[in-house]
């Protein structure tokens, strides 16, 4: 076995699984494919009110109820979801849609599949997981970007200084206080907004 479908593998053992399929023939199948693999698998029908904590997978069948109760506990948690369906109808295509599934099963469920959609479905939650993660941390950065111009913006303004001197100046404080320069800025813009509404304005610049 090559180390990429050893980590792959490992990855399935360690998931915290749902099913969310009445228990029947076709639902054993399932879990007992699952818990071959050795990762946890809880198993509820029909449809609970709340998702269990901390899990991470979740396979559901969109098929027969309503389940649409649980897309803002879907949303907020972000498991990997695998939707089971029953016919390929316009109504199962708009709940996969909904759902925003990372793998399909097909009824009548077998055990062959499920390790292929398994895995497709870990791999591209983890994939937007990774990608959303980036999304945040660059939209982090340009909102920092924009403060720290902003709170430039007032320096010059209010102290007669250009634009290379007030960011120098922020530079420096935020080193002397062990602080990102995002920190400063964000507290000369609160000290400006708050002192501007009473007529005032700050002053960073070093006394002479």
């Amino acid at each position: 076995m090559s180390g990429q479908a050893r980590k792959i593998l490992d990855d399935l053992r360690r998931a915290r699984a749902v099913v969310v399929h009445p228990q029947d023939e076709e639902g054993t199948i399932l879990v007992d494919q699952l818990r071959r693999l050795g990762c946890e698998v809880q198993v509820t029908w029909p449809p609970p009110a709340a998702l269990p904590p901390e899990v991470d997978t979740l396979f559901i069948q969109l098929d027969d109820l309503d389940v649409t109760h649980l897309l803002p506990a879907i949303e907020e948690m972000r498991p990997a979801v695998i939707a089971i369906v029953t016919y390929e109808s316009p109504t199962s295509l708009k709940a996969l849609v909904e759902f925003d599934a990372h793998g399909v099963l097909n009824k009548p469920l077998r055990a062959r599949g499920v390790l292929s959609q398994f895995a497709l479905a870990r791999y591209r939650r983890g994939y937007e997981t990774r990608l959303t993660n980036k999304i945040e941390k660059l939209e982090e950065t340009m909102k920092g970007r924009r403060t720290v111009e902003k709170a430039v913006r007032f320096l010059t303004e209010m102290n007669a200084m250009n634009e290379d001197a007030a960011y120098r100046l922020l530079r420096e404080r935020a080193t002397s206080a062990c602080m990102t320069m995002t920190r400063v800025a964000e507290s000369v813009v609160a000290a400006h907004e708050a002192m501007g509404g009473l007529g005032l304005h700050i002053s960073l610049a070093p006394r002479p």
